[in-house]
């Protein structure tokens, strides 16, 4: 893991420093609220419906057992006993009292974290596969890229005033677990003809009220001119990105009316004029630089183990609750003997992403004991350990147990990514919460959630689709129509390599009514599917959507 040299701890350190102040201008009257809100953005701080909201980043999703207990004792100590992680690998706290902001940030810098770009005109938390560094498809793990990244991009001077938000993503395997096509800009790690390593660029894709998949801009750009043909693409952006409109601010629509091709050429010519006459170098990071950085990612000491366990072939054959969390929760491991663990944030009835003190508490003493102190944040609001031995999984699923947070639901219709909706976000034109909760119970038998099989629900309280609605195999957007909340459903999304925008089946629908239609649609699924091994979105596709569409509306 990346830790911080001298600049790092100095430089969080002064922000801290200087929005203390800024926040206590506020809380004395010296600041209005609109004066306050730029410099509150900068630093992750949101007005939400109740309360101020303050958003953490976990750069690329990882993060170790100290700084999880940190985000426990922030959760107990400044807020409601619990966090809610997201689908951009970062933790928000709901109930931020201004008082307590300086004290939150100082209690973050101790063990190396901030909230710093995680709102505002600027470049986001860069994200990356929750995998990275364990899997076993890795072409090279994408976290030095990611991390080389957030340096370049943190108070980067000429970006920090974009036309709107801007979000970057690294995998490093062929199977995208980062989503990266639905990012401004989407890295994907390759090697070339001769084996050397570097990156096929995806540009303008997002979300939103305006959905697109983005675009390879570059087939093959070599690692040693990351920088600079980021920054040319940052650019071309930042010069003609729209200002007049802020939903049509996004690169995403940059590249849709310019088009790919055209966009390519102004970047490319701007690539070529920023190496040949800024000299290349003033943007390309030192080699030594990126290597110390990459030293900080180096492989764990895997021990050398087997890659069966008698142990745990033992105690699945005892314990099937344990066997069937094994079989859906665990993934493969580059190192024999290991495995991935997804612990699924997503209990019956609960609220997705929501994790509370002694849930994160808990998982960090996993982290520490069992995961070579690793832990990841997941786009599916997930936690992963991603270093665990075989044998130790049943004393894995034994705390898990304890802390209530062994569904072996990782993937499945019940594993639902959700935004907090209208209960908190002043954004937000309806509930996602109890939508989510009354699905979650409606398939929690295990059996039949087992049976259904891989099944994406994602659920967004509002055209901006923070719960990424439009790319779920089912995907559900809550809307305000005449006072009341009416939810449409889109069919066939898909978050993956083979990413698809979901289409809209029908009209709206209340609250009351989804849980049923889903029901029904599961079942016309089912009945259709050519195998148990079938995909929804696999059957989807094959049939089309309309026998599906007949289903939700049946009623």
């Amino acid at each position: 893991m990346y830790r911080y040299d001298e600049f790092d701890h100095d430089y969080v350190r002064a922000r801290v420093a200087e929005f203390r102040d800024q926040t206590q201008r506020r809380i004395d009257g010296a600041l209005t609220e609109d004066e306050y809100k730029p410099l509150r953005l900068q630093n992750g701080l949101y007005l939400q419906l109740h309360a101020y909201m303050l958003r953490v980043a976990v750069p690329y999703g990882t993060l170790d057992s100290r700084q999880m207990r940190t985000l426990a004792m922030i959760a107990e100590r400044w807020d409601e006993g619990y966090g809610h992680f997201t689908t951009r690998q970062n933790i928000q706290y709901n109930w931020t009292k201004l008082t307590d902001v300086g004290d939150i940030l100082d209690a973050l810098a101790d063990v190396e974290m901030h909230a710093i770009q995680t709102s505002g005109n600027c470049i986001r938390n860069v994200t990356a596969d929750h995998f990275a560094g364990a899997a076993v498809d890795e072409i090279e793990d994408p976290r030095p890229t990611a991390e080389l990244i957030r340096q370049w991009s943190t108070a980067h001077p000429e970006f920090a005033y974009l036309p709107r938000k801007f979000k970057v993503a690294v995998t490093g395997s062929p199977n995208d677990r980062a989503v990266t096509k639905a990012h401004d800009i989407g890295l994907r790690m390759l090697r070339d003809a001769q084996g050397n390593p570097g990156y096929e660029v995806i540009v303008g894709g997002g979300l939103g009220r305006t959905p697109m998949i983005g675009k390879v801009i570059r087939d093959f750009l070599p690692k040693a001119d990351l920088l600079p043909y980021l920054e040319a693409i940052l650019r071309v952006y930042n010069l003609n990105g729209r200002r007049d409109n802020k939903y049509k601010a996004r690169i995403k629509i940059l590249v849709h009316e310019t088009g790919i091709e055209e966009m390519r050429a102004q970047v490319e010519a701007e690539f070529e004029r920023q190496m040949r006459e800024e000299g290349g170098p003033l943007v390309q990071p030192d080699p030594e630089q990126v290597r110390r950085i990459e030293a900080y990612f180096a492989a764990p000491d895997f021990a050398d183990l087997p890659a069966t366990s008698e142990t745990l072939d033992a105690a699945m054959a005892a314990d099937p609750a344990l066997a069937a969390w094994v079989a859906n929760n665990t993934s493969a491991h580059r190192a024999p003997g290991y495995t991935i663990v997804t612990v699924a944030i997503k209990g019956t009835g609960e609220a997705p992403g929501d994790a509370t003190t002694a849930q994160m508490n808990a998982l960090a003493d996993l982290g520490e004991r069992y995961s070579h102190d690793e832990l990841r944040i997941s786009h599916e609001q997930n936690v992963i350990l991603p270093h665990v031995k075989r044998d130790d999984l049943p004393a894995v699923f034994a705390a898990l147990q304890q802390a209530e947070l062994a569904a072996a639901n990782a993937g499945l219709i019940t594993d639902i990514i959700a935004c907090p909706g209208l209960d908190y976000c002043a954004l937000a034109t309806a509930r996602s919460i109890p939508v989510a909760q009354d699905l979650s119970e409606r398939f929690a038998e295990p059996a039949r959630a087992k049976a259904i099989g891989s099944f994406t629900i994602k659920i967004s309280g509002c055209i901006n689709a923070c719960g990424h609605h439009h790319v779920g195999h089912v995907g559900i957007l809550g809307l305000e129509k005449s006072g009341i909340e009416s939810y449409q459903i889109t069919l066939g999304g898909d978050h993956t390599e083979t990413m698809a925008v979901g289409e809209r089946a029908g009209p709206g629908m209340s609250a009351d009514e989804v849980g049923p239609a889903i029901e029904r649609l599961v079942d016309a699924y089912l009945e259709r599917r050519a195998n148990d091994d079938e995909r929804f979105i696999d059957t989807y596709r094959r049939l089309g959507a309309d026998p599906f569409k007949h289903a939700l509306y049946a009623a």
